[in-house]
């Protein structure tokens, strides 16, 4: 048994000669041969690692190869800096020291007549404190995550269960962290892995993805289109259950582009409506590279396109000039509003506090409560010269603008209940769950 006093520098490991290596201890390869040193090193409490190798001048194979604890060699003391701003200090730290000189090894040479290893150097001890058994499983060379564990992880990934929240799970299932065979870390270089493999390719793999559903099934629908520089700029798809969901809901559409989805600030473009339970539903989704009326434009298009039932009669969107006149070519026929929600929530910030706080509850009701152009007319000038804003910018803008807003201007249009994007808002709520800034 270990001799164990609760001091890690008073700890000293216990291990059977069967369990150490051996001068002319024979394996039959190298990965046998690190496999049985890094099991010694478990039981002794370091961590080991491959070191030097020589090879044949005629061969080039491999006839030597060198194993040593994780702290043999020396770290320099190396000072780094970083700049913070122009013309003032930079600030210093040193590295902290992670090896001690170590001389402890093993040493295998190749068999001159067969494939096997033999040990030809072995020394045992080390200059530094070795770690305890409840400390050992933190060591580098005793972790690493096997093939179930990391399906796993990325199942748990998928879910949108943080890696925090992973490694407590893995903890549970295995009886305690000392028993899982990596840390919360060892996940993120993982997940950091993952997506590294991606960069370059995540547009060839999001293509052939898409061509995989068109060969699932037909009706899927996708295009896509790159700049001069063969740049993936954007992108339209739908498949075959939203665009039967558009024959049958798509009088009143919801458009918004407020939600970034990936690493490269791609505006995620959903086009979203409701069913007869009043339930949210999505017709088909976008990405842009930006938010100019060619995009808007071709994007619009590949909604016709794909949707045989033509455009809407009404569609929901924010106040944004180039997505208006995109509309308006592509959809002339179609009932423009724009979100009653967005608007309502600048008064807040274009009136001053007292205005705001004394006035708006009338010009709210103005808004709300007109049943006809007229009556909201007659109100809103009425709280705006209760106010003294009749020279206000802004308000005066919106104004101009009250056909594409005010709820009196829309009683002859179906609208389903909606009166804002807030449907596609909690859309985006919905997409977030599984979807971030690393995608």
């Amino acid at each position: 048994m270990d001799q164990y006093s609760g001091d890690e520098q008073s700890y000293i490991p216990q291990v059977g000669d069967d369990q150490k290596p051996q001068i002319g201890m024979r394996f039959d390869s190298l990965e046998d041969a690190f496999s049985f040193y890094n099991q010694y090193a478990r039981e002794s409490g370091f961590s080991a690692r491959m070191s030097n190798t020589k090879k044949s001048k005629k061969t080039n194979e491999i006839v030597w190869k060198k194993f040593v604890c994780f702290k043999e060699g020396h770290t320099d003391d190396i000072r780094w800096s970083k700049q913070t701003k122009k013309d003032q200090p930079r600030k210093e730290r040193a590295r902290g020291e992670t090896r001690t000189g170590c001389l402890s090894k093993i040493s295998v040479v190749k068999e001159q007549t067969g494939p096997g290893w033999v040990v030809s150097t072995f020394v045992e001890s080390h200059n530094h404190s070795l770690s305890t058994p409840s400390k050992v499983h933190l060591l580098r060379s005793h972790r690493g995550i096997s093939a179930s564990k990391k399906m796993l992880s990325q199942q748990f990934a998928e879910a949108n269960v943080p890696t925090c929240q992973q490694m407590r799970l893995f903890e549970i299932e295995s009886g305690g962290p000392e028993h899982v065979g990596f840390i919360e870390r060892d996940i993120r270089n993982y997940e950091q892995s993952v997506r590294d493999e991606h960069k370059g390719i995540d547009a060839e793999t999001l293509v052939d993805f898409f061509e995989s559903e068109k060969e699932k099934n037909s009706l899927f629908f996708f295009d896509y289109e790159t700049d001069s520089d063969n740049r993936f700029t954007r992108c339209f798809w739908t498949d075959h259950v939203s665009r039967r969901a558009y024959t049958a809901f798509g009088d009143v559409v919801v458009f918004d582009t407020t939600y970034n989805t990936n690493k490269y600030g791609m505006i995620f473009a959903p086009f979203v409506g409701v069913n007869h339970h009043h339930q949210t539903i999505l017709f088909c989704c976008g990405l842009l590279s930006d938010e100019k009326t060619d995009s808007f434009v071709w994007l619009l298009n590949k909604f016709l396109e794909a949707m045989c039932q033509g455009a809407p009669n009404l569609i929901i969107t924010d106040q944004d000039p180039a997505l208006t006149k995109a509309i308006s070519q592509v959809f002339p026929r179609t009932t423009h509003r724009y979100c009653l929600w967005h608007i309502l929530n600048k008064f807040s910030e274009k009136l001053n506090p007292m205005t705001f706080r004394d006035h708006y509850e009338s010009i709210r009701n103005a808004i709300l409560h007109s049943s006809t152009d007229e009556e909201f007319e007659s109100s809103w000038e009425a709280a705006m010269s209760n106010a003294n804003l009749e020279q206000h910018d802004w308000l005066s803008l919106m104004f101009d603008l009250r056909h594409k807003w005010v709820p009196a201007y829309f009683n002859h249009v179906f609208s389903a209940g909606m009166s804002s994007s807030q449907r596609s808002e909690s859309s985006h709520a919905f997409f977030k769950r599984y979807i971030s800034s690393k995608n």
